[in-house]
């Protein structure tokens, strides 16, 4: 059975840095793609209006957030991206410190 996590990031608001992003976002390493299927991610996609992003991640039974992040923390080419990353990224207003994807609530479903 698979789990369906909606997240959201704001990017920096420069357009420059946006198209530089989108840029990253179309050549991703081999790595961080590696990284990703192998936590137990089946399914990821990312939408963005303006500089905010929505991250749309189906999950198997295998994944967790707290293994992902153990796994995350301990390879130096996601610890690489991460930083990269992060030149374009800036925390929501309401997230926690050290929080870049916030975790959103469903709120509705039509089903």
């Amino acid at each position: 059975m698979s789990k369906r996590y909606c997240l959201a990031l704001d990017l920096i608001d420069d357009d420059a840095l946006i198209k530089v992003y989108e840029h990253w976002h179309e050549h991703v390493w081999p790595e961080i793609l590696e990284s990703i299927t192998s936590s137990g991610i089946e399914q990821m996609e990312i939408y963005r209006a303006s500089n905010r992003l929505f991250m749309i991640m189906d999950v198997n039974d295998s994944f967790s957030f707290e293994a992902k992040s153990k796994a995350d923390a301990s390879s130096e080419k996601v610890q690489e991206w991460e930083t990269l990353m992060w030149n374009f990224q800036q925390a929501l207003p309401f997230a926690k410190p050290g929080e870049k994807w916030v975790l959103m609530n469903k709120i509705f479903s039509l089903q």
